[in-house]
């Protein structure tokens, strides 16, 4: 009897891909780098698209976030889109933070955010809700803001009115006074695509229910994980979970499964290891980037970029960031790494901005800072006035 080996292919060696090359891909894909092959973004829209949602926690840090990767954009254009044309909408996105987000994009972020586990209560045991009592309000939430727009406080009286007292309970704490045990889920309303925010009435936040359906969980997820690595990647399971807010663990199950469907594949990234790209998207620049950005508050680039002690090397990594937090600082980009911070003070028209590098600029940064600074101004609809502060060291510097 003879017996016959069956053949194996051969292994295949995955790409390698060096920090220089992952740093630039991305800031190119978000127009946050000069790229001739780049075709110019031209809506507000199309620049959160490509950040994956802009942080709104602070409006006027998104506007500068959108404009800064658009052509021409001003805070006006984004405000335009967001209240009058409706192509953006304000809501709750990754991390359960406030973010502008597409609103052609909304059932999907809707439908993959919602399928996201909540992990541990870190309420009392006492202020807690039980998962009937969690359903109950968003369908309230959902109800009472179809056709209006309400102030929270309007909200809280229809979600009691329509659920029962225990839902306004005063046992959350906030900000100095407690709040009804309802509002531990708003995020969650949010997520399910039964809230967005209005615009202000007066100084007030209002919300109103956006009429999205939510796309089929498994799907939504999967196209939200090779957007994520379109635009940031390559990245680690570990990475996306942290961008999220998400359990590691279940993390790492989508993107074994996203691997199973070929719909991504691993490279060896430099000082991370086996990292994953979306499949056959393994071209990336072998020129380093090369010049000054400015970035604000909680811009996503900064916050979703890995590793973060590559993009804060050094002194960065203690001056720009909070505890190893990022986005609690405006950064200075050189050559597309951190350098620094700055500091936007508005008066009138009058937008002063104060740079503080890490290092002396050489002339041609300081005429590339005073060209950033131009157009942050416009952005912000003023007049720019920079001052380069002095050379910082350390967090208290």
């Amino acid at each position: 009897m003879t017996t016959r080996s069956r053949a194996t292919a051969p292994a295949t060696t995955p790409t390698t891909v060096s920090w220089t090359g992952a740093n630039a891909r991305r800031l190119a894909r978000q127009h946050l780098h000069p790229d001739a092959t780049a075709s110019p973004i031209a809506t507000p829209g199309a620049a959160v698209a490509s950040m994956l949602g802009a942080h709104a926690q602070v409006l006027s840090a998104a506007e500068l976030s959108v404009g800064l990767r658009g052509d021409g954009l001003t805070r006006t254009d984004v405000r335009t889109a967001l209240w009058t044309d409706r192509t953006l909408v304000k809501t709750f996105g990754p991390r359960g933070t406030v973010h502008l987000l597409p609103a052609a994009d909304l059932p999907l972020w809707t439908g993959a955010l919602s399928t996201v586990p909540t992990g541990t209560n870190p309420f009392s045991k006492d202020a807690r809700m039980t998962p009937d009592q969690v359903e109950a309000v968003v369908s309230a939430v959902a109800e009472a803001l179809t056709g209006a727009e309400l102030t929270i406080d309007e909200l809280s009286e229809e979600v009691v009115a329509r659920t029962g007292p225990w839902a306004g309970d005063l046992v959350m704490p906030g900000f100095q006074t407690m709040w009804p045990r309802w509002r531990q889920v708003l995020h969650l309303a949010g997520h399910r695509g039964a809230l967005v925010y209005a615009p202000n009435r007066g100084r007030k936040a209002t919300y109103t229910n956006p009429g999205c359906t939510p796309l089929p969980g498994p799907g939504a997820l999967a196209a939200l994980i090779e957007r994520y690595l379109r635009a940031y990647g390559p990245a680690t399971s570990a990475h996306f979970a942290r961008w999220l807010a998400a359990p590691k663990t279940w993390a790492a199950e989508q993107f074994a499964a996203s691997a199973a469907a070929g719909a991504i594949e691993e490279v060896m990234f430099a000082d991370v290891g086996p990292a994953w790209v979306v499949a056959g998207d393994t071209d990336f620049p072998a020129s380093p980037v090369r010049g000054v950005r400015l970035l604000p508050y909680f811009d996503a680039f900064a916050i979703a970029s890995q590793p973060r002690e590559r993009l804060f090397p050094g002194a960065a990594y203690e001056r720009a960031l909070a505890g190893g937090q990022a986005g609690n600082f405006p950064v200075l980009l050189v050559d597309g790494t951190v350098a620094g911070v700055w500091h936007l003070r508005r008066s009138g028209r009058r937008i002063a901005v104060t740079v503080e590098p890490l290092e002396p600029l050489p002339p041609a940064g300081l005429r590339a800072l005073e060209e950033q600074v131009e157009r942050v101004a416009a952005i912000m609809e003023g007049t720019a006035e920079l001052t380069v502060g002095p050379v910082t060291v350390g967090p208290h510097a």
